[in-house]
């Protein structure tokens, strides 16, 4: 351990150091023409009324934006935003936004999340900002009118499942445009544009950022939108920049069968207590067989439904972070006792799904098909269902399913394209099963000025957190503290106490 520490301070101390940037008296906001209104309103601090946030010290505000920022004058939205002040006021540097990805997760809590993995040097020098994205949580939120837990399902095993699933998204995107004009404008593209109006708002020449997986994409579009606008810069499990919209997923499915194969392992070594099978392979085939013997026995329960389309979602939901084997695990034997004929805690089933993936189902269905227009015709995504089903047999038909956004009018905007030399730190796990390691070393390549921090041998989604790897902590705290880049790429590993037995 202590020779890595060297071994990081060496790397740091010959890296690239950049300017340290106090809070000025004079921002220069650099309103556009026609949202000066915008930049410059006055916030009224009040009591968050969440426990989280009112533990931490915060304080939350509404910030007033356009609706549409083609039309300043007409309709506007009020963004919810929290503030935890840095720890000491005669060291502030600045602000650090966030966001903790989805797209369609309420973010006013996540810095207050993070602060037990911040340095003592970081709380110091940043006032900590949370929001809620535009048309999620505290944001005038955007509510489809059919409300489903997710827009995201598996397509099942034959034409009539894909019907059905066919079926619930044009029913979703039609029940989404009840206010026309609202779902149409939930964007990244606008998020980011109300990230800058929040930094003129808040009196500073540059925001800082720390961004986790859609939230990576969201920040690399802010530093396309706004260039030079950015200090430091964190996105932890990126995105691919050149993916977007429903495409978001495609790349899903050989890294969640692999992570379900990592599963398989430790639900092998406990097949005393779950009883799925003593070898991954058995586990496997169990886990397989769980799915088809929900698709002939589905159960629909206090607002959920559990067959074939969800059996894996579950699944989705929670391979993401080894912390959630057992968990996994206690879910799916739940499953196999349903279908046994035993009774099932249904309520107590659903939280533990609905905890690993906090998103609102018609925020998500928002920014995802306002992002980038979907192919249209259903035998398209069928093909590429059926072309996958050999080798992604649990995880394929979700990646490449049909979803809202093949239903949802077309986007007002292009895509952005991001490409440019905004400084910025990427971590990336080799066994992110959300966003796949190539994803990471795409944003590296189209941000050059960046540098890619590898967690190596890992299945996890979110690389800074308390325990996981004290190389990557430190190398995050290290650079929001100082500017200082690593001098070039490193890899990192993981803590095996981390690791569940």
């Amino acid at each position: 351990m202590v020779r890595w520490v060297r071994l990081l301070a060496l790397v740091l101390v010959v890296g690239v150091t950049l300017p340290v940037r106090t809070a000025l008296a004079d921002p220069g906001d650099g309103a556009p023409a026609g949202l000066e209104r915008f930049y410059h309103q006055q916030l009224d601090w009040k009591p968050c009324d969440d426990t989280v946030l009112d533990q931490a010290g915060a304080r939350c505000a509404g910030v007033v934006v356009p609706l549409d920022y083609a039309h300043p004058d007409g309709r506007t939205l009020t963004v919810g935003i929290s503030r935890i002040a840095a720890a000491d006021p005669a060291r502030r540097r600045g602000i650090m936004l966030s966001n903790p990805g989805g797209p369609g997760g309420p973010g006013l809590r996540m810095l207050a999340n993070f602060a037990a993995v911040f340095s003592p040097e970081v709380r110091a020098e940043y006032d900590l900002i949370g929001t809620d994205p535009r048309g999620i949580g505290r944001s005038e939120r955007v509510d489809c009118a059919l409300p489903l837990p997710t827009m995201l399902f598996a397509a099942g095993f034959d034409i009539f499942g894909y019907a059905r699933d066919t079926t619930l998204a044009a029913a979703l995107a039609a029940s989404c445009q009840v206010d026309a004009e609202k779902a149409r404008n939930i964007s990244t593209r606008n998020t980011a544009r109300d990230m800058d109006v929040i930094r003129g708002v808040l009196g500073q020449r540059t925001l800082n950022y720390f961004g986790v997986s859609y939230g990576t994409y969201l920040g690399s579009v802010y530093t396309q939108l706004f260039p030079g606008r950015t200090d430091r810069v964190v996105l932890d499990s990126a995105v691919d920049p050149d993916l977007g919209g429903f495409e978001l997923f495609h790349a899903m499915g050989p890294v969640n069968e692999a992570g379900l194969d990592d599963w398989a392992m430790w639900a092998a070594r406990h097949d005393a207590d779950y009883h799925f099978g003593g070898t991954a392979a058995q586990v496997r085939v169990t886990v397989e067989d769980l799915i088809h013997r929900a698709a002939g026995h589905p159960l629909y329960a206090d607002g959920y439904l559990i067959d074939e389309h969800t059996v894996p979602m579950m699944l989705l939901a929670m391979l993401s972070n080894p912390k959630l084997n057992a968990d996994l695990a206690e879910a799916l034997r739940a499953v196999a006792d349903e279908l046994a004929g035993l009774p099932i805690d249904m309520g107590r089933l659903k939280a533990k799904i609905n905890g690993a993936v906090p998103l609102e189902t018609s925020g998500m269905a928002a920014v995802l098909c306002g992002d980038k227009a979907a192919p249209r015709d259903p035998a398209w995504y069928l093909f590429n269902i059926e072309s996958v089903r050999a080798t992604e047999p649990v995880f394929g038909p979700f990646a490449q399913n049909i979803t809202a956004c093949a239903y949802w009018p077309d986007p007002p905007e292009p895509p952005t394209r991001v490409r440019n030399q905004a400084t910025a730190l990427i971590l990336q796990a080799t066994g992110d099963t959300r966003t796949a390691y190539p994803e990471g070393v795409a944003m590296h390549r189209d941000l050059p000025n960046s540098r890619l921090i590898t967690l190596a041998d890992t299945r996890v989604h979110g690389t800074f957190r308390n325990g996981l790897s004290p190389c990557v902590n430190d190398i995050v705290n290290m650079y929001f503290a100082t500017g200082t880049l690593p001098a070039a790429d490193l890899t990192c590993r993981p803590d095996p106490a981390w690791f569940p037995a």
